[in-house]
């Protein structure tokens, strides 16, 4: 089973991927749409955030993201063709994800059995709280992978990892 320790690692991991994924790009090539049915860059790193604010407040933490940040890149929302008021920079949503790392590395590891047994509520209806986190990882992970491609998109034409 994995410890509270490793999985805070395993979500700093991420956050080394998306960084180097996002590495020399602008906030404008961020927003280049894929011809395919995909989001941006910015709409994936915005949802990212979105889901490790909502790690933080699982946490007993509370939010990093303002509700409207938050309500932007949430599940089921619009995707981001263009930037406009309501779409976050890079350098934002960057800081919001090393802002929320932060929170996690402080947080996590301090979690008993005890803790990670207590039951919360979630999309799901009424689950533990490490499977609650557990999923939120694996949903991370998921939209971490999507930051290779979208950074090809861009124009890298390089390999990061």
């Amino acid at each position: 089973m994995i410890t509270p320790s490793e999985l805070a690692q395993h979500f700093q991991r991420n956050l080394d991927i998306i960084e180097a994924q996002t590495k020399g790009l602008s906030h404008q090539q961020c927003l280049l749409q894929p011809t395919f049915r995909a989001n941006c860059m910015n709409w994936v790193l915005g949802h990212i955030a979105e889901t490790r604010n909502s790690v933080c407040i699982s946490l007993g933490q509370g939010p990093v993201m303002s509700r409207e940040e938050a309500d932007r890149y949430g599940h089921g929302s619009e995707p981001v063709c263009g930037d406009g008021p309501d779409v976050v920079r890079l350098e934002r949503l960057l800081g919001i994800l090393r802002a929320c790392q932060e929170r996690i590395n402080q947080v996590l590891p301090l979690l008993s059995e005890n803790d990670l047994a207590v039951l919360v509520k979630d999309h799901r209806g009424e689950v533990s709280l490490g499977n609650r986190l557990a999923f939120l990882y694996f949903h991370d992970t998921y939209h971490t992978g999507q930051t290779e491609l979208l950074r090809q998109l861009a124009g890298t034409n390089d390999k990061v990892i």
